[in-house]
């Protein structure tokens, strides 16, 4: 499996993807807008024409960076797609010197795979907050915040 950043192309499959995890509550929905928006944040899987896999460095400030998106399509998971998707993010977020990247999930244990700690929602920036407010969730947000920070 290679991954490689998206294109606007990939937006609407990107699109498709998160929202149907969005529709079982594994993960906040994104509007189609968003996605084109931020495309230059996302990298891909794709087999063929197809995006199987999808996760998003979302850069913050120049000290931090949210991870946010990651989905593998049911019929792909369990094969270490995530985790290349994550790795990738963590390696974008070092070489542009970002030394902490937060997520927030509903899957902590796997993103503690990779070194996240969790930490208490109320840590993180409030400029993190910015988009929350037009979540139906809040302000009874029921995510885990988890930070990576990069040993200096």
């Amino acid at each position: 499996m290679k991954v490689e950043k998206a294109t606007i192309k990939d937006a609407p499959q990107i699109h498709k993807q998160v929202n149907y995890f969005a529709g079982k509550g594994e993960m906040l929905p994104r509007a189609l807008s968003e996605i084109y928006e931020n495309t230059r944040d996302y990298f891909v899987v794709r087999e063929e024409d197809r995006v199987v896999a999808c996760a998003a460095l979302h850069i913050y400030w120049s000290d931090l960076a949210e991870l946010r998106a990651v989905t593998v399509s049911e019929d792909r998971q369990n094969r270490g797609i995530g985790a290349l998707l994550v790795q990738s993010c963590l390696r974008e977020a070092k070489e542009l010197g970002i030394p902490k990247i937060f997520c927030l999930t509903y899957k902590p244990d796997f993103f503690g795979k990779f070194g996240f700690k969790q930490v208490d929602n109320s840590e993180l920036p409030r400029k993190v907050w910015a988009e929350c407010y037009t979540c139906p969730k809040f302000p009874n947000c029921d995510e885990v915040a988890l930070i990576y920070q990069f040993e200096e």
